[in-house]
């Protein structure tokens, strides 16, 4: 691609998004930028760019843009059928996602890893062991840090481990990693995809470049992504909790490789089913890089989590209150929920994305959750399914922090109080890590209060 005489339309001024305009200014191509939605932040950020040469297209005037620009590049938050694609399309012109950007330029080895969950855990995880085994390793894509705003320090002895949305994978059809893991497939962002087969296949499309010198690690214990094993030339390697799988399993406390002890679960300090799989991906893609097993073994029992994935905050007046913000779908809180050991306040709302609740309320009411706080734009149809369900220890409000409030007043000491809201922050929010943010900040509060009585 020919960036000095490409006009390029760069739609979502988000994070991505401005590190998309950044590398296309700083190799000469001519910029437009589009937000339809202008927060203070993000009109900063476009009069910035702006000065750098970047032309900024307002409501009234994108229509005129997609007849000047050759090229959209699509921020992961607007959808493929969203009105500003669709125009682009009808001229037959390109679209390229910032993942897809970056795919185009990465000289680095690449591992890709997508899912429902887990993501976040295993690319930071992974990443985590190729630097304990004196690699340059970066982790990048979905998890914060854009794709884009990276290939260009990365070299061919490099590794850059990406996590891949279903959004991004709607507009990535370039890249070809050297590893691909799928975590899972269970029902995530139907209010996007419509439905669950679209979801599934957008899934897929991670593995559809690989050929035979690739790798596919797959979690074996997952019908849909143990069936994708069918649909891919690379050579499949499982992880699995259940089975003695070619690849990464656990046995009796421990887990292996191909019959090869590893380390035992109880060194790991991370708890959890979900994050024993996360492990087991991790090996697997160790062994495939032939990476040093000790080391391996060092940087998984040591690595301590990720913000907002049931991360303690504190404790106050003997309530332990537990950050899982980053639980944006009913698998993520129902793996919260299970990990809890004390009885539980759980805090559940936000924007809701498509999903049937009932089955959550029905874990819900065999586990060691004593009361939920339901909030937010969803909060009458979890209203709806925990009644269904025959869950009634509940409590209802609009705003996040009345619900952050209610949840200190029921909570009794000894017990936890868990951020897990098996929704989207959308509804007040801009996006996970913020909405941890603000429950962090009210949590800190709580012991001022207590002081001053």
């Amino acid at each position: 691609m020919y960036f000095r005489n490409q006009k390029f339309m760069v739609a979502g001024i988000s994070k991505s998004g401005e590190s998309c305009a950044r590398f296309l200014l700083d190799r000469g191509a001519e910029v437009y930028l589009y937000d339809d939605v202008v927060s203070e932040n993000i009109s900063a950020v476009m009069n910035e760019l702006a000065s750098l040469g970047a032309h900024i297209v307002t409501a009234e005037s994108y229509i005129d843009a997609t007849l000047l620009c050759d090229i959209l590049v699509l921020s992961p938050g607007i959808p493929i059928d969203n009105p500003l694609p669709v125009a682009f399309r009808k001229q037959n012109k390109a679209i390229l996602g910032e993942e897809e950007l970056g795919a185009l330029y990465l000289r680095a080895t690449a591992i890709a890893v997508t899912g429902t969950n887990g993501k976040t855990t295993t690319v930071s995880m992974l990443n985590k062991v190729l630097e304990n085994s004196g690699l340059n390793s970066t982790a990048c894509g979905n998890i914060g840090n854009p794709l884009v705003g990276e290939v260009a320090k990365l070299s061919f002895d490099d590794y850059a481990v990406i996590e891949i949305s279903s959004f991004q994978l709607e507009t990535l059809s370039s890249l070809r990693p050297h590893i691909a893991i799928i975590t899972n497939v269970t029902e995530d962002h139907l209010n996007r995809h419509y439905n669950m087969e679209n979801y599934v296949f957008l899934k897929s499309k991670i593995l559809r470049n690989m050929r035979e010198s690739e790798f596919a690690v797959l979690n074996y214990d997952d019908e849909i992504v143990r069936g994708f094993a069918r649909s891919t030339k690379a050579p499949v390697v499982y992880f699995s909790m259940k089975e003695r799988v070619e690849g990464a399993y656990y046995e009796n406390g421990s887990v292996y490789f191909n019959g090869e002890k590893y380390f035992d679960v109880k060194d790991m300090t991370l708890n959890g089913v979900h994050n024993i799989y996360n492990a087991l991906a991790c090996v697997a893609a160790s062994q495939i890089l032939g990476l040093d097993k000790v080391k391996t073994a060092e940087a998984i029992c040591s690595f301590k989590g990720i913000k907002h994935r049931i991360e303690v905050i504190k404790t106050v007046n003997g309530v332990t209150y537990i950050d899982d913000s980053k639980g944006t779908n009913v698998d993520a809180t129902v793996k919260a929920v299970e990990s809890m050991s004390e009885p539980t306040v759980i805090l559940l709302g936000g924007k809701d994305k498509g999903y049937d609740y009932a089955p959550l309320f029905a874990m819900i009411k065999e586990s060691k959750v004593v009361h939920a706080v339901l909030y937010g734009e969803n909060r009458f149809k979890l209203l709806n399914a925990a009644i269904k369900s025959g869950f009634v220890s509940f409590s209802l409000c609009s705003e996040f922090g009345t619900a952050v409030r209610i949840a200190e007043f029921i909570s009794k000491p000894g017990q936890n109080v868990l951020l897990s809201p098996a929704s989207s922050s959308f509804d007040s929010f801009s996006n996970y890590e913020e909405r941890g943010d603000a429950f962090k900040k009210l949590v800190e509060g709580i012991n001022e209060e207590a002081v001053e009585e």
